[in-house]
């Protein structure tokens, strides 16, 4: 059980379940309310503590720093009913190992000045996620600095002409990396469970969108019968995907804005289509929508769309 903030009934829930609940404590002060509702139903509760990986701007709402790591510990000795037995951290949008790697290390670098009792207390380190697909991440001009810097000096270039491709490493390499670093630095001084979270390379590419033509209301702009409430935020105006025309696919991309039917025009699928033309009737996709979607959708002004499993 994961995440900032956690609210008294679910902690009274997490220790209610302990039997199959391991709790990663997210601050001192979590750790403290975690043992007076421990306490007062006599239960003892698994727990790990999340690290924040990087101790500058919003990311500091997750964990505590590392160099809190030893204080949290000592604190934790005079917590009877909480088992403090491993540790988490995450770090997000990872194109190669090297973030996870480098933080690793510092663990290391940290549980090398314990005494072996203590470092015998860490049974799991929980490398987290940020595994991205083989495909990696495709960006419009406006996810990126350049292209939002080029948007803002000329207004008639909104609609993108190209966009960035950043290639990810194979989960192979995700494997053997991290597995070396692991074996390297960590087995050392604790024989542990190494755990991960591979969320997103495992559902990105097991969902895709649906959506038909309505109308084309100039040479260079068509309406869907669905929007992006199917997604649940302004995805595609920074995330590039390809819009591929089911009915009359073709190889060569051409510019389009594709809209979907909401009151706002935020409401963007994509600034081309794959395909032979485009008009009402047709049937588009959008590829690989596994991850941060299906979950965030929102009943905003259009219905939730079906869902079809093949």
């Amino acid at each position: 059980f994961s995440g900032p903030g956690k609210l008294e009934n679910e902690l009274n829930m997490a220790v209610d379940n302990a039997s199959r609940v391991t709790v990663l404590i997210d601050s001192f002060s979590e750790l403290a309310r975690l043992e007076k509702i421990a306490g007062t139903k006599n239960k003892t509760v698994r727990a790990g503590i999340r690290l924040t990986t990087d101790e500058r701007g919003l990311w500091r709402k997750f964990g505590i720093p590392l160099s809190e790591l030893t204080p949290f510990f000592d604190e934790a000795d005079h917590c009877p009913h909480v088992d403090l037995r491993g540790l988490q951290f995450h770090t997000s949008w990872n194109m190669n190992a090297a973030s996870q790697v480098g933080f690793i290390k510092r663990i290391a670098a940290e549980i090398h000045k314990w005494p072996e009792p203590r470092r015998k207390q860490i049974r799991f380190v929980d490398i987290g996620g940020g595994y991205w697909p083989p495909q990696g991440e495709w960006l419009q001009p406006s996810g990126t600095a350049e292209g939002r810097l080029m948007q803002a000096l000329d207004e008639a270039s909104a609609m993108p002409q190209t966009h960035h491709c950043l290639p990810a490493s194979p989960l192979d390499h995700f494997a053997e990396e991290i597995g070396k670093v692991v074996h390297e630095e960590i087995f050392p001084l604790t024989n542990c469970r190494i755990c991960f979270e591979p969320g997103r390379w495992i559902c990105n590419d097991a969902m895709h969108i649906l959506i038909r033509v309505v109308d084309r209301k100039a040479d260079d702009i068509v309406i869907t019968d669905a929007g992006t409430n199917t997604i649940g935020w302004e995805r595609f105006e920074t995330d590039y995907f390809p819009v591929i025309n089911l009915s009359r696919p073709g190889l060569k991309e051409h510019p389009m804005y594709i809209l979907g039917s909401l009151c706002t025009p935020h409401d963007v699928w994509g600034y081309g289509y794959f395909g032979e033309g485009i008009d009402p009737g047709d049937y588009l996709m959008i590829p690989t929508q596994g991850a941060y979607t299906y979950s965030l959708r929102q009943n905003f002004i259009k219905p939730l769309p079906g869902t079809v499993v093949l």
